[in-house]
């Protein structure tokens, strides 16, 4: 396959997982990863792998309606079996705690397994004030 295909094909797992998270559809989010996925989440621990459905159908959970969530400036890298995608994203909604307008940094890593892209690896943060507070820099726009 061409990479322009692959990576239509990447971008079709990334916009269903997305679209998975839209309407919290936690199993429909996980299936797109493997068990043994890192990831770095903004939520405590520090790591954590693909086996965590329960916790994050707990997170969906906090939401009162749908997640409102973008997707801005995503680049792909293709290789044979490995891939990479970076992106800026921006997500919304009514929370048991309150409004949430954030906007953060994703990195995934995918490899191609059993002839699907598999998510591996999945990294999100947003910047923090390097004033001494150590505060997250949450209201920060593109």
């Amino acid at each position: 396959m061409s990479n322009k295909t692959e990576e239509a094909a990447i971008r079709a797992v990334i916009e269903d997982w997305a679209s998975a998270l839209r309407t919290k559809d936690a199993a429909r989010m996980t299936s797109h990863g493997v068990a043994e996925m890192v990831h770095y989440s903004m939520a405590p621990p520090l790591v954590s792998d693909g086996t965590g459905l329960n916790a994050l159908q707990t997170w969906f959970d906090t939401w009162q309606g749908p997640i409102g969530y973008e997707l801005r400036d995503l680049a792909i890298t293709v290789g044979d079996d490995v891939a990479f995608c970076h992106g800026l994203n921006h997500m919304t909604g009514t929370q048991t705690i309150g409004e949430t307008d954030v906007w953060f940094r994703r990195t995934m890593g995918f490899r191609k397994i059993d002839g699907r892209w598999k998510i591996v690896h999945s990294h999100e943060s947003v910047p923090f004030y390097m004033d001494g507070s150590d505060k997250a820099a949450v209201d920060l726009k593109p």
